[in-house]
């Protein structure tokens, strides 16, 4: 299942509008993010993606590799699919300024800008190769991490373009997915405003942690009405963001890779400061209190101090080009406390 604002000051600008409440401690110094703050949110306001310009004409035909080693020649971009696991690829294509071009959507896909249009992923999180023909896109534009290869074989061989890009979840990818977008849809000069603006957003939202130890961090995906609870390591996605706040990834430290099922003697010898899951994960277990419920939840720090961060699924773990938003509000909901929950 797993698979700017241009300069700082605009980032902190970014942040304050969040509407994140503190947790500041009595003599006025940063509370202690593993103790003193209980469960909170991680909230961005706005769920706007701004496009680095309005609908720039694209320079056709281009011919470009997926990383699948295909050939793909694109000839017109009027009708764009954007599709994938993360809603990744959806946010670039918009942000980019051809929102106005695409005919469908993925599951994952879920910025209001986006959420009139049509589903393509109807079951859940597999293509439906029916649903996308009749949108008779021109080019479709995907990653690994979505499928079945079926679907896609099934486009191609009636003469749509798919290119695959990779479906590395990593800051050091996003721009390099950019830049793969921008050259498939024959617009190289607002790929490279595009990443210019999203490498400073990130740069400016990188966090280090207050004095002291840095915070242990472990990222469970949870789906409790399927059954499913992993704990993230390194490679999972999760560790990057974690990293980029400058605590330190509990799953990793124990030496996890990717996601792993969750046990309750892992997430103990983890001893995690602080939990941090997906919103509707969350929902999942039914809430704070299900989580807490959990077999060795309890007894680790972030369970005795229902230390709990929660943050949207659609943007977490996205690696889109409004990750520097993402990182921004992390560290505040894990530093500064965030928005509170019951």
């Amino acid at each position: 299942m797993i698979r700017r604002f241009g300069v700082a000051t605009a980032v902190v600008s970014a942040v304050a509008a969040l509407g994140l409440v503190g947790c500041a401690g009595t003599d006025g110094t940063e509370a202690n993010p593993t103790a003193e703050c209980g469960p909170s949110t991680a909230r961005v306001e706005s769920d706007a993606v701004v496009p680095v310009t309005t609908d720039p004409p694209s320079v056709l035909p281009v011919t470009v590799t997926g990383v699948d080693g295909r050939t793909v020649t694109v000839t017109d971009t009027s009708r764009i699919l954007p599709v994938n696991l993360y809603g990744s690829i959806a946010e670039i294509v918009f942000s980019l300024g051809l929102g106005g071009r695409v005919v469908g959507r993925d599951t994952a896909t879920t910025f209001s800008a986006a959420t009139h249009l049509p589903l393509v992923t109807p079951g859940g999180h597999d293509l439906s190769g029916e649903a996308i023909l009749r949108l008779n896109p021109t080019v479709v534009i995907a990653d690994e991490s979505i499928g079945p290869p079926e679907a896609l074989e099934q486009l191609r061989r009636s003469g749509i373009p798919v290119l695959l890009v990779d479906d590395e979840q990593t800051l050091a990818a996003v721009p390099r997915h950019i830049r793969a977008i921008a050259a498939a849809l024959g617009v190289d000069e607002a790929g490279t405003k595009l990443v210019a603006r999203v490498d400073g957003e990130i740069a400016a939202a990188r966090r280090t942690a207050p004095a002291g130890p840095a915070p242990r961090i472990a990222f469970l995906y949870l789906r409790g009405t399927a059954g499913v609870y992993l704990m993230g390591g390194r490679g999972a996605g999760s560790d990057e963001m974690i990293r980029a706040i400058g605590a330190v990834d509990a799953g990793t430290e124990i030496g996890l890779a990717k996601f792993r099922p969750l046990t309750s003697e892992g997430l103990i010898n983890a001893a995690p400061d602080v939990i941090l899951v997906m919103t509707e994960g969350l929902h999942s277990v039914k809430g704070v209190d299900g989580l807490l419920a959990m077999p060795g939840v309890a007894q680790t720090p972030a369970g005795r101090h229902r230390r709990i961060v929660d943050m949207d699924d659609g943007i977490l773990l996205n690696f889109g080009a409004r990750t520097g938003t993402a990182i921004a509000a992390l560290a505040a909901a894990v530093y500064e406390c965030g928005e509170a929950r019951p």
